[in-house]
């Protein structure tokens, strides 16, 4: 979210008012609706852009242009326009009298996608949960007797919309929880801790986000506590950080803030030391 955030608040400067005079396609996978096409929308006014959840919603008076950059995707706010056609490109937005806006993604999964959607199609904001800060999942948090893990539920766009790996790790680790903990049988006071860590963490998070100029740059979140940095100092206590691997992702925690000095276990690391 608070990369998302950021970003909408920065191409709201940058597009508000203008016209949509293109939508350059250049890369035919990204496009995950059919109807409306994407000429059926130029030429409408960009009201505004928001967010919800991971994704970057532009307004069009009545029809919507939705963004997600998953993993890879980044953003150039190329001033003045090109017309370019760089690596990773994926899409680049061009409007009256404004600079473009080229999405573009790294690595190999080609996961960023673009959606144009009908005036009252919500597409895929349909399938998300309430918002991270909001009260209405803080008083799911508070009175859910969900059994999964509290890092899944984080995870989860489903259960909650913008939070995700990264934070989940932060989040976690600023309310002094296990990654293992389940959300059933943490008490009131502990669920009270997790509800604050996740307005302190991502607010904190917003806060250094909205640093940035321009677009979303290849190094993206460098301002995390815990996630990503194994091996490193607790921010807290100066433990070593310790991780556990999945297929798709790691879940970074302190053994001494967060699992009573406890080392979790991690399937790939115990074959590889037996």
């Amino acid at each position: 979210m608070p990369e998302v955030q950021a970003l909408a608040e920065r191409l709201h400067e940058v597009l508000a008012g203008g016209r949509l005079d293109a939508l350059d396609v250049l890369q035919f996978s990204s496009l995950k609706t059919y109807a409306p096409r994407p000429q059926e929308v130029l030429g409408r006014a960009i009201e505004r852009v928001g967010r919800r959840g991971k994704f970057v919603v532009l307004e069009l008076s009545g029809p919507r242009l939705l963004l997600h950059l998953s993993q890879g995707g980044r953003v150039d706010v190329e001033d003045p326009p090109k017309s370019t056609r760089p690596r990773g490109a994926v899409l680049r937005i061009r409007c009256s009298e404004r600079p473009s806006v080229l999405v573009k993604e790294f690595g190999r999964e080609r996961k960023a996608g673009w959606w144009v959607l009908a005036a009252g199609d919500d597409g895929p904001l349909a399938r998300l949960g309430p918002e991270a800060t909001s009260e209405g999942f803080a008083a799911w948090l508070r009175d859910s007797d969900d059994a999964r893990r509290v890092h899944t539920i984080l995870r989860d766009q489903r259960t909650v919309a913008g939070i995700g790996r990264g934070y989940s790790d932060d989040v976690l680790h600023h309310a002094r929880l296990s990654p293992y903990a389940a959300l059933a049988k943490l008490p009131a006071g502990e669920r009270d801790r997790l509800v604050a860590a996740i307005h302190e963490v991502l607010d904190e998070a917003l806060r250094v986000e909205r640093l940035r100029a321009g677009g979303l740059p290849a190094k993206i979140g460098n301002h995390f506590e815990v996630h990503g940095r194994y091996g490193k100092p607790c921010p807290r206590c100066g433990d070593d950080l310790r991780r556990v691997n999945y297929e798709s992702h790691e879940v970074t925690y302190c053994p001494t803030c967060q699992t009573g000095g406890r080392r979790l276990s991690d399937r790939r690391l115990d074959r590889l030391v037996r």
